[in-house]
């Protein structure tokens, strides 16, 4: 039998030619690495703002139950330390608060005065940042300014508010109170031209820590204008926050807001590499409101979903921890002429507060 001997001379094959070259298997061991480091990068997250949604200090009108929407009520003592403890706390708590929008009225441009003067010195950024914008104000309660809160009648299924009104609507001079319609027109022009900007404008550059000073209803108006802008699934809790009946809650209504109590919000946005990119033409339309648009109004472009927003606080209290009432003071209007209010306290009987 002959041998061919050419076949006997020949060294087998390995299965993967590439393999058998010098340093082959260390150059797919490199090729390994980054793709997977690659796919780790393109799931992290970068923080592009920080989001205060914060309530004004206990007013005047608060204490004496009535509505007070436009009308300008001043703070009470109470309520200008409400506002000095947030000042303090967001001080200690996150980096330098860089822009903050407020209502006009007295009471949240005070308290949103007293966010600014807690700022470090040197921090000129917020300096420069401060914006009054009328568009903030609270629901206009028109005929019911000034006037007490109506309580439910008894044989009535209706509110106290809802049957004066039916009461009264046919009087001369009677005004109507603001429609939803109406602050939800004010407050997606706000988000449009304030708050979509800073959002888009500053995903690889400064990373701005926003507060707004604003009115318990219209605050609502204002979340679920920024919520309309995120894309289904992008929101999310924060681990063991718990909030409305049995920790169940729709992200519409996360509830109220206490006096000074704020809403913190944390947005971020999906990184690949070490470099942004966004878009414009990414934007999505925002689904038409069910009612005509104001005319007024500027609606705004839904985010792409690469960008996400984490809800860490809800109505945030802790800075009032510990703080105290002034038997009979503490509910009076506070006096510009006061050097320090806390000194005002010290030799002061006090009682809890709300």
């Amino acid at each position: 039998m002959e041998v061919n001997s050419r076949c006997c001379q020949e060294k087998p094959q390995p299965p993967w030619p590439l393999l058998a070259q010098p340093h082959a298997w260390q150059s797919l061991w490199r090729k390994t690495t980054q793709f997977l480091g690659f796919l780790s990068v393109k799931a992290r997250d970068v923080r592009v703002m920080k989001l205060y949604l914060i309530r004004h200090g206990e007013t005047v009108d608060n204490v004496a139950q009535l509505y007070a929407g436009v009308r300008d009520s001043p703070l009470t003592v109470q309520g200008v330390l409400q506002a000095e403890r947030l000042g303090r706390y967001l001080r200690t708590s996150e980096k330098p608060v860089t822009h903050i929008f407020t209502s006009d009225l007295q009471r949240a441009v005070k308290t949103a005065e007293s966010l600014l003067s807690a700022q470090p010195e040197h921090n000129e950024t917020a300096h420069l940042n401060f914006q009054r914008q009328p568009i903030l104000r609270e629901q206009d309660f028109g005929f019911y300014e000034g006037k007490p809160f109506y309580t439910r009648q008894r044989d009535s299924k209706k509110p106290g508010k809802d049957t004066h009104r039916s009461q009264h609507q046919d009087e001369p001079g009677f005004q109507d109170v603001e429609s939803k319609k109406s602050m939800m027109a004010r407050t997606n022009t706000f988000v449009a031209e304030h708050i979509q900007p800073l959002i888009l404008g500053n995903c690889s550059e400064q990373k701005p820590v926003v507060a707004i000073v604003s009115h318990g209803i219209i605050l609502s108006h204002l979340w679920r204008s920024i919520l309309g802008i995120f894309s289904k699934n992008t929101v999310a809790l924060a681990n063991g926050l718990s909030v409305g009946s049995g920790g169940v809650t729709t992200l519409e209504h996360l509830g109220g807001w206490s006096n000074t109590g704020y809403l913190e919000l944390e947005i971020t946005y999906a990184v690949v590499g070490t470099v942004v990119q966004w878009k414009a033409t990414e934007a999505r339309a925002v689904a038409s409101p069910k009612s005509p648009v104001e005319a007024d109004e500027r609606y705004p472009l839904g985010l792409p979903s690469t960008f996400k927003m984490l809800i860490k606080t809800v109505n945030g209290k802790d800075h009032l921890r510990g703080l105290k009432r002034a038997r009979g003071v503490g509910s009076s209007q506070y006096d510009e002429g006061q050097k320090k209010i806390e000194s005002f306290f010290k030799k002061t009987k006090v009682i809890e507060g709300e």
